[in-house]
């Protein structure tokens, strides 16, 4: 991999760059359930635990966000769903990562853009936590990610199509580090490099909070829309001189 190759790095924030797995998913799981318990039942009645989880699980799996299963258009309601879902009572405390990123950040040759499914706020309060706020010259979050007035985030089709026109750039500078092999698939169909990282991915084929391995594929094997296959962000360097 060359360092022409690689001119723009598209960075996923949770179990990317930190466990989203340990404290936050959950957390933000049970956000979800109490906003949708309350919002999302027929006239107004409060749903059960039970269905309110049923359901965030059922928007997740069909639309790919959560997000897109209470509205389609950015609206008050999907920024009310948005700040509930990403209420902690400490989330610095909750953030757990490698030590040694801003290190390899500072060292990472290329311009680097933060592309998140989460809040923005709360993708900027991650970084900050990790000390990687210097190193990201953007961060797209899903608020800002829409087309015609809808919201299309990854992984998306369109999306992808349509980021490099919103990044200035082509395809083929750009490179995609991700846990999501969905987002992944979709962004190499472009043209993008792509980089799966498996260090936080989510073991269980039953996760109630985010992706989970399919049981079709192989933990050893690289899906051929898979450039890369490491580890953990900080494995890149050995790949930076190729």
């Amino acid at each position: 991999m060359t360092h022409q190759k690689a001119q723009l790095w598209l960075f996923d924030l949770d179990n990317t760059l930190h466990d989203a797995f340990a404290e936050i998913f959950p957390q933000i799981s049970e956000n979800m359930n109490g906003w949708i318990a309350t919002h999302c039942g027929h006239d107004g009645a409060i749903l059960s635990h039970s269905e309110a989880d049923g359901l965030r699980q059922a928007f997740w799996q069909r639309y790919g966000a959560t997000l897109l299963g209470i509205s389609r258009v950015p609206n008050q309601r999907a920024r009310q769903f948005l700040e509930a879902a990403h209420q902690f009572r400490n989330l610095p405390a909750m953030v757990h990562a490698q030590k040694g990123l801003r290190h390899f950040f500072r060292h990472l040759p290329g311009k680097k853009v933060l592309l998140t499914n989460s809040s923005g706020d709360y993708a900027r309060q991650v970084l900050a936590v990790l000390g990687l706020t210097p190193f990201f010259e953007r961060i797209i979050s899903i608020e800002t990610m829409c087309l015609v007035g809808r919201y299309t985030p990854k992984p998306a089709k369109r999306f992808f199509r349509h980021l490099p026109v919103l990044l200035k750039t082509t395809p083929f500078r750009c490179r995609l580090v991700e846990d999501d092999i969905r987002s992944l698939k979709n962004a190499k169909i472009t043209g993008m490099g792509t980089v799966l990282v498996t260090q936080y991915l989510n073991r269980s084929h039953h996760s109630t909070h985010a992706y989970a391995r399919p049981r079709r594929k192989r933990a050893s094997g690289r899906p051929s829309y898979v450039d890369i296959k490491v580890k953990s962000v900080l494995r890149l360097k050995r790949f930076l001189s190729r």
